[in-house]
């Protein structure tokens, strides 16, 4: 019984330590995302994404390999005899990755809608990889239901397998992806906007991260707006500037403080280049050439006109506020001076795509020409109302039907952030007309979704497949049931798989060859063994014997 459950513990790690695996890996597209909010709920910046990946990795191998052995085990009729060490190791990789998937579960529950997302992608080859698992365990339950002599337990064995191999040769019907598809209903490729410019070029926010969207040819960028105390709109994504600034080493008594707090002529003095290099966000700051690499650590806080005079003549532009303290001196103002900075910089109205809400009505008639972008899911009839002509939601908020519904009402939607190619092919076959990245250099290389399938391909790779199963198991069922009116085969079949688990079986086949009395003594209980096993004539035991037991 404790082998039975230990064997239980064993599987269900394996099974946990897999689905955790695979989060892990396909969540890489939001490692920067994680890492900045564990920043603003730890206060320090630590990549922690890839010591998680590696100890997962580790984790989901000492498990697998523990598996494999359990069933090797399994398959000659031994109990897995698991080491105390093992048994303490398999507890702790079950206990932590239980608290690990809990903690992400309830610190961040909309991460997991990403599963779903990705198995678009990967679940009709994830489907093949199981069926071949499956039907190569045949050969051990087709031996294990052989050597079982208890119909109930037979019966119980060989129903749980077959539902678990009818429900994969079932599982293709509820799988769907938009990339099951003719090629020739392949909508436009999606446009890119760099997040924030092009942040594994260059530090985010900064006159040389938008220069390099430029250089990359982006459709458009995004940056994120903020006054400063003396009414400069500038470019900051955090309330602090603690992440993206050395303020600690200029400012130390006012790290901690608002940005819009300080004047321009304070935020002039800030390097805002050096920690993108020091702590490498994206791992890229070891591929920059030597005149990139000096070009950002002298990057500074960047004003929203410089930025403007970049990218004004062929690039759109979203913009996002930061809400001001209530003590901030242009509190009321801030949406009328940047609206001011806008327009005078020369930009297209049309190629502006205005996000906040505050004020929108204002801004409708000041500038009837920018693009009204809502950061909410709204139905239609709702943004018609509100006059949104574009939606700008991450990824994870809206389903194909949405997105095929707001294209019929002729509605855009810019979906962020999205770094992955598979992300980004699974989203092109969708239909969305734009995304967000931070790896836009990366995105524009791609020429076509990573896979394309039509329909009536995938279901011949799908018949195929669980045809080749199913001879497969039922041939492996037939060639492990035993021969019983021929006793040199069935004498064969019962040793070479051990009908039950037997000591004196396994221990003398693993004594040293010398007489002594206790192998004497083995041997005679083997044979007794093998008489109430059902071998019925002399000749089955001097067979036996030849085989050297």
């Amino acid at each position: 019984q404790w082998e039975r459950l230990w064997f239980l513990i064993l599987t269900s790690s394996f099974f946990l330590t897999l689905v955790w695996f695979y989060f892990w890996w396909e969540v890489h597209n939001d490692y920067n995302e994680i890492n900045w909010f564990l920043y603003n709920r730890m206060g320090y910046w630590s990549d922690w994404s890839i010591p998680i990946l590696v100890t997962t990795a580790a984790g989901f191998t000492y498990i697998t390999v523990l598996l494999i052995l359990a069933l090797c085990h399994i398959a000659v009729g031994q109990q897995m005899n698991l080491h105390w060490l093992h048994k303490i190791g398999l507890v702790t990789t079950l206990i932590t990755t239980v608290v690990t998937m809990s903690s992400i579960a309830q610190l961040w529950d909309d991460e997991w809608e990403m599963v779903f997302i990705s198995l678009q992608a990967t679940a009709p080859f994830l489907h093949i990889g199981a069926l071949a698992a499956v039907t190569a365990l045949s050969w051990l339950i087709a031996g294990q239901f052989a050597r079982t002599e208890k119909a109930t337990s037979q019966m119980l064995m060989f129903t749980a397998y077959l539902a678990v191999v009818v429900a994969l040769y079932l599982v293709p019907l509820t799988i769907t992806s938009p990339c099951i598809m003719e090629k020739k209903a392949l909508g436009p490729k999606p446009a890119i906007i760099g997040h924030r410019g092009a942040p594994m070029l260059a530090p985010e926010n900064t006159l040389m991260s938008f220069q390099k969207a430029v250089e990359q040819k982006t459709y458009g960028v995004q940056a994120d707006v903020v006054l400063s105390y003396d009414g400069v709109p500038f470019l900051m994504h955090d309330k602090t500037l603690r992440r993206t600034t050395n303020v600690e080493e200029v400012f130390p008594e006012r790290a901690y403080e608002h940005s819009s707090m300080f004047n321009w002529t304070d935020l002039e003095k800030l390097n805002a280049g050096e920690w993108f290099l020091q702590n490498d966000p994206f791992w890229t700051a070891g591929s920059l050439s030597r005149s990139d690499y000096l070009e950002a650590a002298n990057q500074s806080v960047c004003k929203l006109a410089d930025m403007l005079e970049v990218i004004k003549d062929n690039t759109s532009l979203i913009l996002n506020f930061q809400d001001l303290p209530p003590a901030h001196p242009y509190y009321s103002t801030y949406i009328n001076i940047t609206l001011e900075t806008i327009l005078a910089s020369g930009i297209r109205q049309q190629a502006v795509m205005w996000l906040p809400d505050t004020e929108r009505q204002l801004v409708r008639q000041i500038a009837p020409g920018f693009q009204q972008t809502s950061g909410l899911k709204l139905d239609t009839e709702r943004m018609r109302e509100k006059g949104i002509v574009k939606l700008n939601l991450r990824y994870t908020k809206v389903t194909n039907e949405d997105v095929r519904d707001y294209a019929m009402a002729n509605m855009s939607v810019n979906l962020y952030t999205v770094n992955e190619p598979w992300l980004y092919s699974i989203l092109w076959c969708a239909g969305v007309q734009s995304v967000t990245s931070d790896s836009s250099h990366v995105l524009r290389k791609v020429p076509f979704p990573i896979w394309l399938m039509p329909p009536d391909e995938y279901h011949l790779i799908w018949i195929t497949s669980d045809l080749i199963s199913f001879i497969v198991i039922v041939g492996v069922f037939i060639f492990q049931k035993p021969a019983p009116d021929i006793p040199l085969l069935s004498c064969r079949w019962r040793l070479g798989s051990i009908r039950t688990y037997n000591p004196e079986q396994i221990m003398l086949s693993a004594a040293v060859r010398r007489s002594s009395r206790d192998v004497k003594i083995m041997k005679e209980k083997l044979i007794f063994s093998e008489i109430n096993n059902g071998v019925e004539t002399t000749d089955e035991l001097s067979l036996c014997s030849e085989n050297g037991y």
